[in-house]
């Protein structure tokens, strides 16, 4: 109690005059940082939440609720973590519990004031890791309203110690705060100083003093007259990289909100900005004078441009580099930079230890300069043209024809629909719906007809009308259209060199039709050249878009040329963590790693509960690997594994996985990785996080596993038999195992089962021979089936086969009936699959290159990963019945379906 009560009255400050000029319920309810005169010292940032495990903060004696004796919502603090129902935060002022200070004040009241950071002391009654005192783990309380305090942890350094005399020593309450393993990049509240106004301004020598300090802001860019209460006052530390973090709270379906409480917590609140409330333009101008400054942008590459652009016009010297969180829908400056194609799971902690350790490398820049063409003819002029483009400069592409009309579509939609698209999923799915959409109409066709093109004074086009071009791509870097490469790998052509980000050069490529289409499959376009110098004319309104800012822009005269280089932040291996693994010791000379498989239900449902999900792994193989390999080598080793499918006899005896408590082996999967897995981390303290595939070069395989590697496979068939568990993942299909080996079966079925069913299909779909729904499908009578169906039959009816309505509506080529179906059965229809072959609807209609009817049942929400029994996905048969562009538009839409089920699992 005296340890407790003597942390408490330190970690406050004495009581602060602002105060008073402020209402209780403006205190009550701030959820953001204060930059304002009368910002309080020590003020909580407050958030709703709806966690209901942790007792309010305030203790019993003092809750409301406890008084009450009624549910109460709670908040949380973003800085410190307490937890309290909304009416008790002014009890937290009666106890005189501050938060963890983010600035001090200046002036002759606070001479005394170290400029050392002092501790943040908080109690916790649920901490993870081990006491820093004497190593052992903190008691977790699996009730959940367990009053025990466990622990005492500082929200700055998060050095934690149990909540005892002989952990918690006297001398930790008033030693200097290290401000833990993130030092580097945060920046001190001692750095931020808030300056009072003056009492008497009329006084000449204060004034004086003002008068100066606005020209000196003036000076730095600052609005004239305008009066800063902080001012930030840096103190020489040159291993430090402060770092300012700029979050876009509306990219990648609002995941924004979330990521900002996060980096509080990490960081001091007021190095963390939040781009709707004004821009980055004021922060960067607090914060010019920081040495080693470091930016991270939180959001799509428009809100790297964003700052890009800010920075240019603060002309700071050196530009701080910029890092980047992936938040939006293409992310291809962040892949380029190998921040990879979008944030899911990994810890922010990782993330600034990445932002702190990366290599600082030049990204190239290109203006653009429009101008009208007095030689267009007058009959093509469009109204509802724009005069100019939506931005100037360039930071990834500049392109025209089909992709932009696609982009234009959606931001129009967009605008006139914004409650529609507020998920990264449902953002793509419109993309991909839209795109296939003016493929079937072919609407950019005629570009080359309207387009003059010369590049470094050599005219192409006549090159280009031969090429009869859809597109035309104006490229910076080497990813395009969410992660291709239509540069490709020109190593064979002399005339061209590889792509890069840095070389002063830009890349113009051509897209037909085909190239579009197998541009998603790991083709290229057409390369026609790369040039420091373009001049564009066009000689009618083309679609055009910059960097994804889409204009329909009237007959121009465009000429682009480079702007500048800004410093960026690459995404680097982290050197230090070699040669030593997770537990500190040497890397041997070779691995032995176990591979298993986790499915995407089981990681969605248990990737919180470690052990539950280790248990629910399917073993794959052991590979054996050197030491010291990246994920990249591993990948490699595990795919080899899956070369001879299924293994040998032998082979399955000597891989049986035995767990080390002695419980029952293992049986090996028995199907192969699907191409869309992924590695998991499982190293970290409180749960399992996806490793994106872009980045596994840097990653070290001892980084995320020591004895044991999981890896995530999304398009998993999960196989169920009679008298099966449904949370029994993938069960053995008995037709691909070997003869003479034997599988465990579960518990509940004394004997295995005579076969497997090809999938757990809803036991709604009804068996009938010869029904009268089916013969109309058949026959493609849309009005008898209609009829039919509205006379009380069931559109789940199934034939002897198994084939359901829309199996024969697909065959029969009737749209009308196939549409009809989709909008009045039970969605399980969708994925419904007939016996023989285990093909659904969907596997149907690819095979039959039946190119509406399969987007009508995608967009319906049919599943894109479901196999049939020869282990084909509808893209796949699309594949096979030699129709590339198709099977292009179903390897997007599959893509986009692993997406939702990571948006799913992010809101969960």
């Amino acid at each position: 109690k005296a340890i407790a009560k003597s942390s408490l009255q330190h970690m406050v400050a004495q009581p602060n005059p602002a105060l008073a000029l402020r209402s209780d319920s403006e205190r009550q309810i701030r959820s953001t940082v204060d930059w304002s005169e009368t910002a309080v010292y020590g003020e909580h940032i407050w958030f709703e939440t709806n966690v209901s495990g942790d007792f309010c903060y305030v203790g019993e004696q003092n809750c409301m609720a406890k008084l009450l004796q009624k549910p109460l919502s709670r908040r949380k603090c973003a800085a410190c973590k307490i937890v309290v129902h909304t009416p008790c935060i002014e009890q937290l002022e009666k106890i005189n519990f501050r938060c963890k200070p983010s600035f001090r004040e200046s002036g002759s009241r606070n001479v005394r004031e170290p400029i050392v950071v002092r501790h943040h002391w908080v109690h916790r009654r649920r901490q993870e890791g081990k006491c820093r005192q004497c190593g052992k783990g903190f008691q977790q309380k699996f009730a959940f309203h367990s009053k025990e305090i466990v622990a005492i942890s500082c929200s700055w350094c998060k050095q934690a110690y149990h909540s005892k005399v002989s952990c918690f020593m006297l001398q930790h309450i008033e030693e200097p705060c290290s401000l833990g393993a993130h030092a580097a990049v945060v920046v001190p509240p001692t750095w931020i100083l808030r300056v009072r106004r003056p009492q008497n301004p009329l006084k000449s020598s204060k004034k004086k003093k003002r008068t100066s300090f606005k020209r000196k802001s003036s000076k730095k860019g600052a609005e004239e007259g305008r009066w800063k209460p902080f001012v930030i006052k840096p103190m020489p530390a040159p291993l430090m990289k402060p770092l300012l973090v700029f979050v876009n709270p509306k990219s990648g379906g609002n995941q924004g909100a979330k990521i900002i409480q996060s980096f509080m917590w990490y960081l001091n609140p007021r190095q963390v900005f939040d781009l709707s409330q004004g821009g980055p333009k004021e922060a960067l101008e607090l914060y010019r004078k920081v040495h080693n400054l470091r930016i991270l942008a939180c959001g799509g590459d428009g809100t790297v441009g964003w700052i890009l652009s800010i920075l240019d016009q603060l002309r700071l010297n050196p530009p701080p580099p910029v890092a980047i969180l992936p938040l939006g829908t293409g992310n291809d400056l962040a892949r380029t930079l190998n921040w990879g194609g979008g944030y899911t799971d990994e810890p922010l902690s990782k993330i600034l230890s990445h932002v702190e350790d990366g290599n600082i490398v030049q990204l190239d820049r290109w203006n653009l300069h429009v101008q009208p063409n007095p030689d267009a003819n007058p009959e093509e002029k469009d109204e509802a043209a724009a005069d100019k483009l939506p931005l100037d400069v360039f930071n990834n592409y500049f392109s025209l024809g089909f992709d932009a009309r696609v982009t234009l579509e959606f931001h129009e939609s967009r605008e006139a629909n914004p409650e529609k698209f507020n998920s990264r999923f449902r953002n793509k799915m419109f993309y991909a719906g839209t795109a296939f959409s003016d493929f079937l109409t072919g609407s950019s066709k005629d570009l080359a007809k309207h387009v003059k093109l010369v590049c470094d004074g050599t005219d192409l086009t006549s090159k280009i009308q031969d090429l009869k071009p859809q597109c035309l791509v104006f490229l910076n870097i080497p990813r395009y259209c969410a992660g291709t490469m239509p540069w490709g790998n020109p190593g064979e052509h002399h005339d061209f060199e590889p792509q890069r980000h840095d070389d002063g050069c830009i890349e113009v490529i051509g897209f037909t039709t085909l190239s579009q289409a197998a541009l998603q499959v790991g083709g290229h376009g057409e390369r026609l050249c790369q040039c420091r110098q373009v001049v564009l004319t066009t000689s009618k309104a083309i679609p055009m878009q910059v960097d994804g800012e889409p204009c329909k822009l009237a007959a121009s005269c465009i000429h682009i040329s480079l702007r500048n280089q800004a410093n960026m932040v690459q995404k680097t291996k982290r050197r230090n963590s070699m040669p030593l693994l997770n537990d500190q010791q040497p890397v041997p000379e070779r691995l032995r790693i176990r591979v298993s498989r986790i499915s995407m239900r089981d990681y969605e449902a248990l990737h919180y509960d470690k052990e539950k999900l280790k248990e629910a792994s399917v073993p794959l193989g052991i590979i054996v690997v050197p030491g010291d390999s990246d994920l990249e080598l591993c990948r490699t080793q595990i795919e080899r594994l899956q070369e001879d499918f299924p293994p040998q006899p032998s082979a399955l005896e000597r891989l049986l996985f035995q767990e080390g408590d002695g419980a029952k082996p293992k049986t090996l999967s028995s199907q192969k990785l699907s191409p869309k897995w992924c590695f998991l981390d499982s190293t970290t303290a409180d749960r399992f996080y996806r490793i994106d595939r872009a980045q596994e070069h840097l990653n070290y395989v001892t980084e995320i596993s020591q004895d044991e590697l999981y890896v995530l496979d999304p398009e998993l068939v999960i196989t169920q038999t009679v008298g099966t568990s449904p949370a029994m993942p993938d069960l053995v299909d008995l037709s691909a195992a070997p003869a003479g080996h034997h599988f465990a079966f579960p518990s509940s079925s004394s004997s295995p089962p005579s076969s497997p069913a090809p999938s757990a299909e809803p036991e709604r779909c009804l068996l009938h021979k010869d029904d009268l729904l089916i013969e109309a499908a058949k026959s493609g009578n849309f009005s008898k089936f209609q009829e039919l169906h509205r006379a009380g039959r069931d559109l789940m009816v199934r034939d002897s086969s198994g084939q359901t309505v829309l199996h024969h509506a697909v065959k029969s080529g009737s749209k009308d009936i196939v549409k009809y179906i989709i909008e009045n059965a039970p969605s399980e229809i969708l994925d419904a699959t007939e016996e023989e072959n285990g093909e659904t609807s969907l596997h149907q209609a690819a095979a039959l290159r039946q190119r509406t009817i399969c987007h009508y049942i995608v967009e319906a929400g049919a599943s894109l990963m479901k196999t049939d029994l020869q282990g084909d996905t509808p893209k796949h048969r699309a594949e096979k019945a030699n129709d590339p562009d198709l099977a292009a538009y179903l390897e997007n839409r599959q893509h986009y379906q692993m997406i939702q089920r990571e948006d799913q699992e992010t809101a969960v």
